[in-house]
């Protein structure tokens, strides 16, 4: 039986802000902490603290990944060892044009440039930016 990717997780230092940001990358909702599902984790034991610490979008239809956020317990230091790779035009080749506008949207959301890649890769050519979300967090945008 094959394995099915549950959520891809980030530590942050600010959970509910870094979801936000996500979502608006992605076009998700946040989920929220509404009642009944409030209520039941607050009765379980957890604190309104507890909460405040962690965060999940999610896609409304179900096709994309479920993103999960918990608080960190300590500053991001050096490089992911996982980064995400963002489409601009998922399911065909973006132009560079393209890119260059999703870029513009996600600068406008709280990402920052870490440098534009534009080479060829044996004989494919590559146009990418890196970028860090607000927390620092790397990811490519092709």
């Amino acid at each position: 039986m094959a394995t099915k990717l549950g959520n891809i997780t980030f530590y942050a230092d600010d959970p509910p802000r870094l979801a936000e940001f996500w979502a608006d990358v992605f076009g998700y909702p946040t989920i929220e902490w509404d009642e009944p599902l409030k209520s039941e984790l607050l009765a379980s034991g957890l604190t309104e603290e507890d909460l405040a610490a962690r965060a999940v979008v999610e896609d409304p239809d179900g096709a994309g990944p479920r993103l999960f956020f918990h608080h960190a317990s300590e500053p991001k230091a050096g490089r992911n060892r996982l980064h995400l790779d963002i489409s601009s035009t998922p399911g065909r080749r973006p132009t560079r044009d393209e890119i260059d506008a999703e870029k513009d949207r996600l600068l406008a959301l709280g990402a920052s440039v870490v440098r534009l890649v534009d080479q060829n890769w044996g004989p494919w050519p590559e146009y990418y930016y890196q970028l860090r979300d607000p927390e620092g967090n790397e990811f490519c945008l092709q």
